[in-house]
Formats: structure tokens, C-alpha cells, sequence
């Protein structure tokens, strides 16, 4: 018979991490453990961890809806659950646990030991122009062949210098723009010509997301290259595929606690590449186990582009 618990941990931030939706001095996420009561000594671990002001599942009943997940955890054992489309990180923790249960307790979520080394990006934390500059001289000390540079909190005309500094010391590196739905109507394209001097491979989310028609319109003008990310969230079966059609992106930025799982971030993976859209997955601050199902699923795949796994040595 199967049982699970689970148990809430919050990690301190080393240095506090700006965000468009404020400073983040801790991260909570809760642990899933899951095992059959004939062998409680083999247990499946999982990682639910919803992104503050951002994860559709941080609500005050998320606490409830996985004690409710643990006493039915029987019925959970599918993860294909209606129910659980509202909890996006429940559904990535069931999901790990279950695979980890399959593989004995191990570890080892998806394919084999041995798995190729993962190209990542080196990412720039927003901050005032000073912290971020020292990040950008660390990570181009360090030889990054990718920095993804969150923009949209400080003055524009400041990311701008930022951006002619990297430029400045590396014109060969991969450098990616985060906007988080920074920019409005008023400004965007403006905005977009800026940047466009300083040769980037994609901005992510120019605009807030639930905007189809007008995003439709930046991926056509735009001189950059334009990568969903929160536009992602929430969407589910022919949604999917309507707003492929209907924005025509040319990447897709996957958040997979933030998509509902795995099995989720396979549809999209499979929807853009019959699309010929480029893609590559990301991180959203969860905790070791939580990057290393990530690590081991990107692992599995055909990868092109430069993955946003970078988060690992955020936490004390």
C-alpha cells in the first residue's frame, strides 16, 4: 500500500535575490516522500516548489492540497490528475517522487548515471548597477560562453551601459535579456531597437503575458528574437498549441514546477520542434533535488541551446 508525507524547508538566499516582483531573502518549498508500506525503507523524493507572486499554486490552501495529496496518494499515483492543474509544483513533486520510487530510491528521476554535461547560462541577478557589474566581471572572469541578464528593475539607460560593458570586454559571448513583462505598448519597441545593438540572442517576455494578439506583433518586428516564459504558465491541451499559432514565437523558455511537471514540458517540447521553435528549460530556484530531476531530464534530451540551470549555489 502506498504512503506519503511531507515536509516544508525554507532556504536562506546568500545574497538576496531581486526580482521584478521584489527581493527574495528565503525560498520555501515543501518535499514529497513517497513509499509502499511493505518497504518504507525505499522512498521516492520529490520537490514542490511554487515561485512567490508568480506560480499560479501560491495560495494560502497549497499546504492542505498536499495533505490531501498524501492521504489519497493512491488515487495521485497517476499524476495525469484534472485536479492538480491548479498545483503546478505538486504536480512536478508527485511526478519526481513516483519516478524516483520506479528507480529504487536512488536519485535517479530520469535515464542513466552517466549522462552528458549540460551547457548552462550564467545568470546576472538584478540589483543596482554596481552589484551588477561585479556579477558580470565574475562570470566573465570565470569564461561563461552564455550570460541571461535580467533588465526591467533599474533605470533603462543603465542596463543599456551594462550591456555595452559585457560587449565591451567579450563581443563573442551568448547574451540573452530578461524583461519579465517589463516593457509596455508605449515603450516596447523603442526599447527593443536599444538593445538590438548589442547583438543579443533573445529577450524573454518583452511584455506581460495573456497579450497574444500584441505579442504576435513584437516576435514579427522585433530585431531580437523573442523567448516566452510566463506566457507559458496556466496553459494547458489545444491552448497549447493555440497560442503557439497565435503568437509564433521564435523560443520557449520552460519552467517546468512552474508548467505542471515533466510530462507537461514534453508537450510543449514536442509542439516547438513540429513548429521548428527553439526552446531550452530553466530553473525556478528550486533546491538540490529539484535541479537534479532537471539536470537528469534536460539530460535526456537533444540539446541546442544553452540551459538556465544556474541556481544551484544560490543558497547557504
Amino acid at each position: 500500500m502506498l504512503k506519503a508525507s511531507f515536509k516544508k524547508e525554507v532556504f536562506q538566499f546568500k545574497i538576496p535575490a531581486g526580482t521584478s516582483r521584489g527581493i527574495l531573502k528565503d525560498r520555501p518549498t515543501w518535499f514529497f516522500k513517497v513509499w509502499d508500506s511493505e518497504s518504507p525503507e525505499v522512498f521516492g523524493l520529490g520537490e514542490c516548489a511554487p515561485l512567490v507572486k508568480l506560480s499560479i499554486d501560491d495560495r494560502p490552501d497549497f499546504e492542505q492540497k498536499l495533505q490531501e495529496v498524501c492521504d489519497n496518494i493512491e488515487f495521485y499515483s497517476s499524476i495525469n490528475r484534472h485536479d492538480l492543474l491548479a498545483f503546478p509544483a505538486i504536480r512536478f513533486g508527485l511526478e519526481m517522487a513516483f519516478n524516483d520510487l520506479k528507480s529504487g530510491g536512488h536519485r535517479q528521476y530520469f535515464g542513466t548515471v552517466n549522462q552528458p554535461e549540460i551547457p548552462i547560462n550564467g545568470l546576472i541577478w538584478m540589483g543596482d548597477e554596481a552589484f551588477m557589474k561585479s556579477q558580470i566581471d565574475q562570470k566573465l572572469k570565470e569564461g561563461w560562453g552564455c550570460i541571461k541578464m535580467k533588465i526591467g528593475a533599474i533605470d533603462f539607460q543603465k542596463e543599456l551601459n551594462l550591456l555595452s560593458y559585457i560587449r565591451e570586454r567579450n563581443s563573442k559571448i551568448q547574451l540573452r535579456v530578461d524583461a519579465n513583462g517589463a516593457f509596455d505598448e508605449s515603450d516596447v519597441f523603442q526599447k527593443l531597437e536599444a538593445l538590438a545593438k548589442y547583438d543579443l540572442h533573445s529577450i524573454e517576455q518583452p511584455i506581460k503575458a495573456h497579450q497574444w494578439e500584441f505579442m504576435n506583433e513584437i516576435c514579427e518586428k522585433s530585431p531580437i528574437p523573442i523567448g516566452l516564459d510566463e506566457e507559458l504558465i496556466n496553459v494547458y491541451g489545444s491552448k497549447k498549441l493555440e497560442l503557439l499559432d497565435s503568437i509564433q514565437p521564435q523560443y520557449l523558455v520552460m519552467k517546468p514546477t512552474l508548467l505542471g511537471g515533466f510530462d507537461l514540458t514534453n508537450e510543449w517540447i514536442d509542439l516547438a520542434e513540429e513548429k521548428n521553435i527553439k526552446w531550452w528549460i530553466t530553473s525556478s530556484l528550486e533546491a538540490g533535488e529539484g535541479l537534479l530531476a532537471l539536470k537528469q531530464y534536460v539530460g535526456e534530451k537533444r540539446l541546442s541551446e544553452f540551459q538556465g540551470l544556474g541556481t544551484g549555489t544560490l543558497f547557504v
